[in-house]
């Protein structure tokens, strides 16, 4: 990817001032993909009109070979037209046609359109990526969301493929003189913004299917690699997809408004998924090849059900400038869990977002990044950074509390307005506040400052009295913040209040007594119902989850939870428990200790999908960076032999079983569970229910490559049995995690000097390079990333310096030492600032790992 520069640094108010000249009417746009590996033609003729006659503006096109530039039939010359990645354009007329003739490259990176030759059959398939600001480097345009226009695309291919974009696919043309070769002319789309437009092409395999609902038809494709035909569960996925359709045309009552929807799972793919109009690509990482726990699931069904939603919110509707990026986003997170909720299996999936995404949200709120939801995008270098769990997970928490606040009919109703008054145009969100006040009643300016335009995160905190009898003689829920982030806002609040009760079998569960409801606002907020009530054996602020806050446990409450979370039932209540016990773990109120004994006690019985699969990640958190170093090994040993224990006694065949075993895998040092890992790889040793399948071989030998006892043979071996792109990328990263200075002097030059490495392989060994208890072979490489991380953001753009600064900080290493020479650096480095941005949220990490060791030493 070319890094942005000036001419690619697209700014707000540059936008604006182009917004206020020109309209475009259409792009007419040919992609010439038989040049051969390496770069494609691209031959756009953009009509547009100007509102000031005689005016100058400019045309976005990065990275190309330009060889004809025309204007209104006047030739300019490439040479001093098309420079810094803009083509000038003087002297408008009030209708214009421009016409560029250019080669452009293939990426490498996943961005614009990037190539893919699959090594398990040598097949090629290409699609683009244009989210922020990358439809530039395949075709000229004006890149920013305001400057709609419709879209009519030209594709010359290979016969033998398959090509896909916004529009329905016509039938190929074959072209005249050139065997072997057609022409894909596609109808021209409807108005959209350049950055959801989409071209996929080579020699997928596709599937068909039509969805029958209230508004007609909607024809469906999925599309995959021929080599993934197999595990493309396609039955599985039209019916998910059908019933996002049958809920989302239902709940905003508007019919979706593209001609058909496809779903294609490609390749080295950066993201989750792209909400391109009618033709939404994935990764294709949710074709599984082997077998994964619920949670994949559940989180896959929020994925498709998230990009459906965009295609009202986002693509028929679409914001003015990438100011409101997270009114796409957070609508979007709410929405596919909303979704998910109401009319698919996955009914309890607010408790996985509470588990994992939420959590997300609370770790990037609390680093010195953060940033209001509603954050100031002034130029494309702003928006790049800000696709994080701010834009994502707190927009979505927070709008879950906007629907409360309305009520959701209210929601519903104002949803409804906003599209049928913006539809295929652009808008701010000081329409949808609009649209939600008619229809709710309620003034919501004052909330939007108080959540959408502050950052930082508040702490609720209960403080009681109690007489001799154990009653509350007074109750009050304190809230804090910090003094960087000092805005306290007001809160729903649910308190409920648990006892251990003896059921009918005389088991000991944890049951609700009552609840309460109350508004917290200001620093302290009374609460008289609770007064004379009987202290519980757990009081849950935040019952319900009803806000987004950190909230914290009363010792009583924590001790009740260390003893005995799992005998609660209530999933959604034990996520807001396990979330509060890792809060408190990281903000040095709960040892790492503590947190672990939490977990090997309670895990065994957790049912929610996400909790049981993430939450054992968190302890190992906790074991290797948040525990006293005096005491790590002690700590590191009995949670490796907790995990054993809850392995052998897990249910044959479960979740659990798969979750603790890959848990295991990533903590294995001593010598009895290396052996187990080696002889579940060779078969000589088989646990009851649990099939070694392809994934998790690659797991089982990561695990010996970090213990020093996986070579290069063993893994060349283990990639002979799986030569796909996938086990070339779990090969890379195993690789990596080995512990000499030689394997970690091979990563690195895969990970940040060499431009030939694909993204999805460089992202892997960037992953598997820091690995606790490595120091002495990962020492050398603070200067070395310190002097790197002066220069990537240049040399490597957005994808790669992003990927390679944030993973690659030395966090294991963390001391005082490494915090003092990280925080000269950031006074002295020349750096981009958004490369000093990831090198900040490291050392952010590093004081948090550092208050967390010494409070677990006491």
């Amino acid at each position: 990817m070319m890094p942005l520069m000036p001419g690619t640094n697209l700014t707000r108010d540059e936008a604006q001032t182009r917004a206020a000249l020109l309209d475009v009417t259409t792009y007419d746009v040919e992609l010439d993909l038989t040049l051969g590996e390496t770069s494609f033609g691209s031959t756009t003729t953009l009509r547009f009109s100007c509102r000031e006659p005689g005016a100058a503006s400019f045309a976005d096109l990065v990275g190309a070979e330009v060889h004809e530039i025309t204007l209104n039939g006047r030739a300019l010359d490439p040479a001093t037209a098309y420079a810094d990645h803009r083509i000038a354009l003087d002297d408008l007329a009030a209708d214009n046609e421009l016409v560029v003739r250019a080669t452009c490259a293939y990426s490498r990176t996943g961005e614009g359109l990037h190539r893919f030759v699959d090594p398990a059959d040598d097949r090629v398939y290409t699609y683009t990526q244009f989210e922020v600001p990358d439809a530039r480097r395949v075709f000229t345009t004006f890149e920013q969301p305001d400057l709609k226009g419709r879209f009519v695309f030209h594709v010359t291919a290979p016969s033998a493929w398959l090509v896909v974009s916004n529009a329905p696919t016509p039938d190929p043309e074959p072209l005249a003189g050139h065997d072997g070769t057609s022409v894909w002319h596609f109808p021209a789309t409807e108005r959209m913004s350049t950055y959801i437009t989409a071209i996929i092409a080579g020699e997928y395999h596709a599937e068909h299917d039509v969805y029958r609902g209230r508004f007609g038809d909607i024809p469906l494709g999925h599309y995959c690699r021929q080599s993934l035909v197999e595990h493309m569960d396609t039955a599985e996925l039209v019916k998910l997809t059908s019933q996002g359709f049958a809920f989302f045309e239902e709940a905003f009552d508007y019919p979706y408004p593209f001609h058909k929807y496809d779903q294609l799972y490609v390749p080295e793919y950066n993201m989750g998924a792209m909400e391109n109009a009618g033709a939404v690509t994935l990764r294709d990482e949710y074709l599984p090849r082997s077998r994964q726990d619920a949670s994949f699931y559940e989180f896959r069904a929020s994925v498709i059900l998230h990009e459906m939603a965009h295609m009202w919110f986002g693509d028929l509707v679409t914001m003015r400038w990438w100011d409101d990026l997270w009114l796409n986003e957070s609508f979007a997170e709410w929405a596919c869990y909303h979704a998910a909720v109401e009319a698919t299996e996955f009914d309890e999936s607010w408790t996985g977002f509470t588990n994992a995404r939420k959590n997300w949200a609370l770790r990037q709120d609390q680093l010195p990044s953060t940033h209001p939801i509603a954050a100031d995008n002034h130029d494309l270098q702003a928006v790049e950074v800000n696709f994080d769990g701010i834009t994502y997970a707190k927009g979505a928490s927070v709008l879950k509390q906007l629907v409360a606040w309305v009520g959701l009919d209210n929601f519903l109703v104002g949803l409804r307005a906003y599209f049928k008054a913006h539809a295929f145009d652009n808008s701010e969100f000081s329409d949808l506040l609009g649209a939600l006040e008619t229809a709710s009643g309620r003034e919501l300016d004052s909330w939007a400052k108080e959540w959408l335009q502050t950052s930082g995160v508040n702490t609720l905190t209960p403080r009681f009295e109690l007489d001799d009898e154990g009653r509350y003689t007074s109750f009050s829920v304190e809230q804090s913040a910090t003094v960087e982030h000092a805005t306290l806002r007001r809160h729903r609040l649910g308190i409920g209040l648990y006892d251990e009760v003896a059921n009918d079998d005389g088991e000991l569960r944890l049951v609700r007594r009552t609840a309460v409801e109350v508004d917290v606002e200001g620093e302290s907020t009374v609460v008289d119902a609770l007064v004379g009530t009987t202290q519980p054996d757990l009081l849950l602020l935040n019952d319900g989850d009803l806000t987004y806050a950190k909230i914290r446990l009363d010792d009583r409450s924590l001790a009740t939870v260390v003893g005995g979370l799992g005998r609660l039932d209530d999933s959604l209540a034990r996520a807001l428990c396990w979330g509060a016990a890792w809060d408190m773990t990281r903000d040095a109120e709960m040892r790492a200790t503590d947190f672990v004994e939490l977990v090997l006690g309670n895990v065994a019985a957790e049912t929610d999908a996400f909790g049981s699969s993430r939450i054992p990640a968190y302890a190992s958190q906790a074991v290797h960076h948040f525990s006293a170093r005096e005491g790590r090994a002690a700590l590191r040993d009995h949670w490796e032999q907790g995990l054993r224990r809850l392995l052998d006694e897990a249910e044959p065949g479960s979740d659990h079983q798969l979750t603790f075993v890959r848990a295991l895998a990533s903590v294995a040092h001593s010598e009895e569970s290396l052996a187990l890992v080696e002889s579940l790889l060779d078969g000589s040793r088989a646990v009851e229910g649990l099939v070694v399948d392809t994934d998790l071989r690659w797991t089982l030998v990561g695990s010996l490559a970090r213990a020093g006892r996986a070579d290069d043979a063993r893994i060349d071996a283990e990639l002979e049995r799986d030569h796909t792109i996938s086990g070339q990328e779990r090969a890379a990263a195993a690789r990596t995690g080995r512990p000499t200075a030689e394997a970690k002097a091979e990563a690195w030059e895969l990970a940040v000097v060499r431009d030939d490495v694909p993204n999805e392989t460089q992202r892997s060994v960037v992953l598997g390079f820091m690995q606790p208890g490595q120091d002495e072979v990962l020492e050398p490489y603070v200067e070395r990333y310190l002097s790197v991380a002066d220069t990537l953001w240049e040399e490597k753009g957005t994808q790669r310096a992003s990927t390679a600064l944030e993973h690659l900080f030395p966090r294991p290493l963390a001391s005082a030492a490494l915090l003092e020479r990280v925080n000269r650096w950031l006074q002295e480095s020349p750096a981009n600032p958004a490369a000093k941005r990831y090198v900040r949220e490291g050392a952010a990490d590093v004081e948090r790992y550092l208050a967390g060791q010494e409070f677990d030493a006491r």
